[in-house]
């Protein structure tokens, strides 16, 4: 636009406007009548420029109201997810982690989440002293969670003591050797704000895990 000389001035009075939507809008409109006002009527503004500007500030304003929008939608959708999640307080669930707790012969369940397909999945179990006390051929498998029973033996088929173990799953996946996510089960005891305010599970395990990293319920 022309009158630059004008549109100076007004921007220097305006120069600690809102950065907002409707504050570049206010501040625009106060630019364009200062130049209107101020133009030069032998040579005087370019409607297409003025119209041009007028668009860009109605997409910003657009913007902001759109963002300011999803704000909203993201809280409703946050808060919504809060309430659902606290109906699994008591629940057993599956969840990322890979401590198993062996107890009177019994251990607890566990599992394996799989990306993709695997021709062949093994899970290692290990003692507290980092031995490899036995190795579980779950063969092939698809994609998703599988949910594993298992009773605590070693190797040799002799019971395995009390205690906690640690175990990690490896195999084939999409014909390269990988690795898979392993899960172990907890008793939701509460539900906290998570990552940007999306909700997360307190496990009786001591881990806090994401309401989205909930493979299964059992």
């Amino acid at each position: 636009m022309n009158g630059s000389g004008s549109a100076s001035s007004a921007t220097g009075s305006s120069a600690t406007s809102s950065t907002t939507g409707a504050g570049l809008q206010s501040t625009f409109l106060q630019l364009l009548i200062t130049q209107m006002q101020n133009q030069d009527p032998t040579n005087p503004m370019d409607s297409s420029q003025m119209t041009s500007q007028l668009a860009q500030i109605n997409t910003v304003t657009g913007i902001s109201q759109l963002n300011t929008s999803l704000a909203s939608l993201s809280t409703q959708l946050n808060a919504g997810q809060t309430s659902q999640a606290a109906l699994l307080i008591g629940s057993s669930v599956l969840a990322p982690g890979n401590s198993v707790t062996v107890a009177s012969g019994k251990a607890s369940t566990f599992g394996v989440q799989l990306a993709s397909a695997a021709t062949d999945m093994q899970i290692n179990v290990v003692n507290s002293s980092g031995k490899i006390v036995n190795t579980i051929d779950l063969g092939a498998q698809p994609a998703g969670t599988v949910p594993v029973s298992w009773t605590p033996v070693d190797s040799s088929g002799n019971p395995l003591p009390d205690g906690t173990y640690t175990i990690t799953a490896t195999g084939t996946v999409n014909g390269k050797a990988g690795t898979a996510t392993t899960l172990t089960a907890g008793t939701v005891q509460s539900i906290v704000q998570g990552t940007g305010g999306a909700p997360s599970v307190v496990l009786s395990n001591g881990n806090t895990e994401p309401l989205t990293s909930v493979a299964a319920i059992l």
